[in-house]
């Protein structure tokens, strides 16, 4: 069993930032995997379905960004799912607007809710996948930008990348981190 986890912040003024690319992602796959991410357990929307034959839970922590671990860490323990078979989808600044890069481990790189999560789980042993929104420019803040709307440019990029981390989690369920690493890294 997977647990799949995209973050973001619950809110109608959240909607659509560069900071809530992981919930789109959610939506994305649940989407065109037909799973419903309607039921609230966990601290969060769930969802439960297969994707390559594999039970899997979708997940959207509602605890905002900086406490997504709460709701990681319930979700994990309740369905006893061990650290590797769990997939964190985010927003990665250091990455260029649409870049998909897919790891197995590191440091929270400056990210809240990584750094929630790594401190729930007391490891940074899990999968992520970080979808890049780019950095701001010098004038702008880091939270302005990352709470910031997605410009129409971006959202056609971004769309696109939504496409690509579906088919990512496909090939991490169905054939493993290093074949989706191998394939999806730029």
């Amino acid at each position: 069993m997977y647990l799949i986890a995209g973050l973001g912040n619950p809110g109608k003024q959240y909607f659509a930032t560069r900071h809530n690319i992981g919930f789109s992602a959610i939506d994305y796959i649940s989407q065109k995997q037909n799973i419903k991410v309607t039921k609230i357990k966990h601290k969060g929307l769930i969802g439960e379905g297969e994707i390559c034959g594999q039970k899997v839970i979708l997940l959207k922590p509602q605890t905002y960004m900086n406490l997504s671990g709460e709701s990681v860490k319930e979700a994990a323990s309740w369905y006893k799912i061990p650290n590797e078979n769990i997939i964190i989808i985010y927003d990665d600044i250091s990455l260029p607007v649409g870049k998909l890069r897919i790891r197995t481990k590191g440091s929270a790189g400056g990210h809240n809710g990584i750094k929630s999560i790594i401190a729930h789980l007391n490891s940074d042993v899990f999968g992520r996948m970080k979808i890049g929104v780019g950095s701001p420019n010098e004038d702008v803040d880091l939270a302005n930008h990352v709470l910031g709307r997605i410009s129409k440019e971006e959202e056609v990029v971004l769309f696109e990348v939504l496409g690509k981390v579906c088919c990512a989690v496909s090939e991490y369920i169905s054939a493993g981190p290093q074949s989706a690493m191998n394939q999806f890294n730029g």
